[in-house]
């Protein structure tokens, strides 16, 4: 077995030992890319060359005992969304496609204090917006276990690198289901922490009151591990909050017995594809076999919840994405006048769907209308906190399927918006209330194609939620299953 396809727990343990070298492990990543990039597409920009160096230099360290991380020489991917000093940052967008920051993101310093080496920075939809990585300016990326479906999005890069062997583990982003809805068309684990668990200083904005950066791994302790090392209180962040960080990758210990798991009635809808469905419950009736206890709950707001979701984040990333004109970085169109300058950088150097998004935000906060939609938005989204309130009071957790379908093929969505923004149906509602939410595998559809389970925690409580996945993932085999690339 090469070593790319190894966790990165399973890592760890061999370069303790002095089994293996960070340098193999890399060698052994990128020779897995030379081999598979040009099927999955899964990358922007590739760093070998300082990979390489970080692994030696994470070798020296094992060498003289300094390198107790478990993420040390650890080969790990990156959203392109994170700044990453003297490395090009695109947010998959020609508006920033030669941007160079000067400095690392809050959770890429932490990766490289760590000792983590960083391969690459992963494709995405453009400025996270969408859930294909369709809206990407340079690439389609492709799902590794079907190369003619979609991975998902807007992280869609770093889960098909993970689910291809091309990184040990990656970092993405989710605003509406970014993590978990990639994680789940490509059989990986993905985790969205708590609103202000992560701190998102140098993370590129589109919606600042519902991003989260989050892991994206091989299984449930891989997740836990690289959770561990990018959370904690950081005064950079406003949103961040100053709570302990637990070790969770301690709390794994596969028993769940007794703990109430709520099952929403809500979360089994009409049109949505049978084999998830019937996977989703085959994977509740083994928590339940495990000692779990089933609570029947209701989250009444949940239809509400994309509607609100495309009104909120709109005109959040209507207000982010106002920076780039032109003027201080980013493409600038050739032009007469400033006014020019202005409108043709933002036309040219702006896609479809973020013009689209760009101009509902704007819409939406207009005289007029903010009170109607805006306003009438976040006064649901009150709601949609209170429902997951009352249900956390008769249950530690809740589990609902991570996306109505599995990957759906490339272009089947492009012509009709509304139907991709319902693949996010399940995971938008986590994003709205700021609470930690997981997907990990728990099935194939007839097709081979990987089924999510999403499990969906209180504030905080990242710790049950993998508990909870953890005892799952020990029951069953799905996490094991590799793509045939």
């Amino acid at each position: 077995m090469s070593l790319c396809s190894l966790t990165l727990h399973e890592l760890h343990e061999k370069l303790k030992k002095r089994e293996v070298s960070s340098l193999e492990i890399t060698r052994s990543v990128f020779d897995r890319i030379a081999a598979t990039e040009e099927k999955v597409r899964a990358y922007l920009t590739l760093c070998e060359k300082s990979a390489l160096a970080e692994a030696k230099r994470a070798d020296e360290r094992f060498q003289t005992g300094g390198a107790a991380s478990p993420l040390a020489g650890i080969p790990i991917a990156l959203k392109d969304i994170f700044l990453t000093q003297g490395l090009l940052t695109t947010c998959a967008s020609k508006m920033l496609q030669n941007f160079v920051p000067p400095y690392d993101a809050a959770a890429v310093k932490k990766l490289k204090n760590a000792g983590a080496v960083i391969v690459g920075k992963t494709n995405m939809d453009e400025f996270a917006m969408g859930s294909s990585t369709e809206n990407s300016a340079f690439q389609i990326t492709r799902n590794p276990w079907s190369l003619e479906r979609v991975p998902g999005g807007s992280s869609g890069g770093s889960a098909a690198a993970v689910a291809a062997d091309q990184c040990i583990a990656s970092l993405g982003t989710d605003t509406g289901g970014s993590i978990r809805q990639p994680a789940a068309c490509c059989g990986v684990v993905g985790l969205k922490p708590t609103y202000g668990r992560v701190s998102r200083f140098g993370v590129i904005a589109f919606a600042s009151s519902l991003d989260q950066v989050g892991p994206l791994a091989k299984d449930v302790t891989d997740c836990a591990l690289l959770l561990e090392a990018i959370a904690g209180h950081d005064p950079s962040d406003s949103t961040s909050v100053n709570t302990p960080v637990p070790s969770y990758a301690d709390h794994l210990d596969g028993e769940i017995k007794g703990l109430r798991i709520g099952i929403s009635r809500e979360c089994f809808i009409p049109g949505m594809q049978p084999e998830v469905e019937k996977a989703v419950r085959e994977a509740i009736a083994t928590l339940e076999k495990k000692g779990a206890v089933l609570e029947e709950i209701s989250l009444p707001h949940t239809e509400y919840a994309v509607a609100v979701y495309y009104l909120i984040a709109t005109a959040e990333a209507s207000s982010n994405l106002a920076r780039y004109d032109g003027m201080k970085y980013g493409y600038r169109a050739a032009a007469k006048d400033l006014t020019e300058t202005y409108t043709r950088s933002r036309a040219e150097g702006f896609g479809a769907e973020v013009k689209r998004r760009i101009m509902l935000g704007t819409y939406a906060l207009s005289a007029g209308y903010y009170d109607a939609y805006y306003l009438k938005a976040q006064k649901v989204r009150t709601l949609i906190k209170s429902d997951f309130d009352e249900a956390f009071k008769r249950c530690d957790a809740i589990v609902t399927p991570t996306a109505p379908t599995t990957a759906f093929k490339i272009g089947e969505k492009t012509e009709d918006p509304l139907q991709m923004y319902l693949s996010d149906i399940f995971t938008i509602s986590a994003n709205l209330a700021g609470v930690p939410a997981l997907s990990l595998p728990c099935g194939f559809d007839s097709g081979g194609l990987p089924i999510g389970l999403q499990i969906i925690g209180k504030h905080f409580d990242e710790s049950t939620i993998l508990r909870i996945a953890f005892a799952y993932e020990q029951a069953t085999e799905w996490h094991k299953k590799k793509p045939k690339l």
